[in-house]
């Protein structure tokens, strides 16, 4: 009877799903000092969110085979570590994609809005309607995306459905797919740059993406464009992005990701009265806990049965150490 820890909190209908399902043990709750090292070794699967899996964890947890991260990212993951000791990687990739989506667009509205300080005005008793505005209309504007995945795709219709001219940088994508989403492929990403009045972040963290968004790539930005990042914080080189606001080459930055989260002393960047951020919730929406939460448990299921999807998996080629 496989025994599946979850340390962090999920929906509760995830944690029943498991409770009900004939031949599963659960173990949910937090980990502490006293706990630990029992509850590790005694796990056969787990469901984390936020929480380091790494050598040392394996080394206390030896009867580890599955793990399942609740959302899409997994930089606080050792998948190199984990391919070794035969433990396959899981993510829940279709739960959260709406969510991150809206939330996407979101910023782009508040940013071209400028909807934080204009309700902090309100609340200093102004209100005017100003003569001449910085704020701006998403219609005809030109936005790129850089990545076109699950997440990259929702979010090009959504721009589409306001309007806007949608650009899509992804290597991995094909033009013939784009196009008939009806966006523009563009090969040339310093093209692309040049173009875009709003570049939006949707591509996972790899040797080829970590800190891609440099001094270089906010060079080639378009003078007074807008970048959103709702995908991951070691996309961003955040010393070269404030650098870049504080200049105003770039006009405004939205964020949902940091480098140092949670953020325990106030970064540079909250400084700049241009820059939006929120707290890492892009995909935690009411329905999207709860889609994740469910298929997360779903997951697990389905890989001690012998059913799990191979576009959940991760590091399939961990299988072949089992």
């Amino acid at each position: 009877m496989p025994r599946i820890l979850v340390p962090d909190p999920i929906h509760a209908d995830g944690l029943a799903l498991l409770r009900a399902t004939p031949g599963f043990e659960l173990d949910d709750g937090p980990l502490t000092p006293a706990n630990r090292a029992e509850r590790l070794a005694a796990a056969d699967g787990m469901i984390v969110r936020g929480m380091r899996v790494d050598t040392a964890l394996l080394e206390a947890a030896p009867r580890l085979r599955f793990v399942c991260r609740h959302g899409v990212g997994y930089d606080s993951v050792d998948v190199p570590a984990l391919t070794a000791r035969g433990v396959l990687l899981a993510v829940t990739p279709e739960a959260n994609a709406a969510s991150v989506a809206e939330h996407a667009l979101m910023l782009m509205l508040a940013t071209a809005r400028q909807l934080v300080p204009f309700n902090a005005g309100v609340r200093r008793g102004e209100w005017r309607v100003p003569g001449a505005s910085a704020t701006f209309d998403l219609a005809g504007r030109t936005v790129l995306l850089i990545g076109f995945g699950r997440i990259g795709i929702r979010v090009a219709r959504l721009c589409g459905a306001f309007g806007m001219r949608v650009l899509v940088h992804d290597p991995h994508a094909r033009g013939s797919s784009i196009r008939a989403a009806g966006c523009e492929p563009m090969r040339d990403r310093d093209a692309a740059l040049a173009a875009a009045e709003i570049v939006s972040l949707h591509c996972p963290s790899n040797e080829q993406t970590r800190r891609m968004v440099n001094a270089d790539f906010l060079a080639r930005m378009r003078q007074g464009a807008v970048l959103i990042n709702t995908a991951r914080s070691t996309l961003v080189d955040e010393a070269a992005l404030e650098s870049a606001l504080r200049s105003g080459h770039i006009a405004a930055a939205a964020l949902d990701v940091l480098q140092d989260e949670p953020m325990r002393d106030p970064v540079p960047l909250l400084a700049l009265p241009n820059v939006l951020l929120t707290p890492h919730v892009a995909a935690s929406t009411a329905q999207g806990l709860h889609r994740m939460g469910l298929a997360s448990a779903e997951n697990t299921i389905a890989f001690f049965t012998g059913r799990l999807d191979v576009e959940a998996m991760i590091n399939p080629e961990a299988l072949r150490r089992v």
